[in-house]
């Protein structure tokens, strides 16, 4: 079996225990940190795919990487029956499948604001408010400032761009005074 359909396996039992226990929402953090974690640290990978580390080690490891201590049961037991089932190298997987998982089952859309300077909350709301109108779900909403955008905003979600930045419109009169 390959990679994917294992660790959509694995997600899916987790989300489904979550569900059955009302822990969906802190599993989801969890496999949301977990994925965080093996981003900012690469060497987790390598670590964990080692064989010659004995597998208490790993549990300590990967329970640190979804909140040590205030951990879940449910997590806690996930990342036991993975170790216990030699499948440690397809974690980061089953946490990214849970995670896709767990935004198709709640209707989460993933949405980003990239501003010139800085908006006001009350800003980013109001746009959060327009894409969840659009969409009829519910939006998580990353904002990135970005001088290079000169001015204006790109907001994207879903498969929605709408470049509305200072920077696109020049690039389209300049281009149009090519022609």
């Amino acid at each position: 079996m390959d990679i994917g359909i294992i660790s959509v396996r694995y997600a899916r039992a987790l989300l489904k225990s979550a569900l059955d226990q009302k822990l969906d929402k802190q599993v989801y953090q969890e496999m949301q940190l977990l994925g965080q974690s093996y981003t900012e640290v690469p060497q987790l990978r390598q670590t964990i795919d080692n064989p010659m580390l004995a597998k208490d080690k790993k549990e300590m490891l990967l329970l640190t990487a979804i909140g040590g201590e205030k951990a879940s049961a449910l997590a806690k037991a996930f990342v036991a029956l993975v170790l216990k089932e030699d499948r440690e190298n397809m974690i980061q997987f089953m946490a990214y499948s849970y995670v896709t998982l767990y935004r198709q089952q709640k209707n989460i859309i993933r949405g980003k604001l990239t501003t010139a300077v800085a908006v006001s909350p009350e800003t980013e709301q109001k746009m959060r408010q327009m894409v969840e109108s659009k969409t009829k779900g519910t939006v998580e909403f990353e904002t990135e400032v970005n001088p290079d955008i000169i001015g204006g905003f790109i907001l994207e979600y879903d498969t929605y761009r709408m470049d509305a930045s200072v920077k696109a419109k020049l690039n389209s009169i300049l281009t149009a005074l090519r022609k």
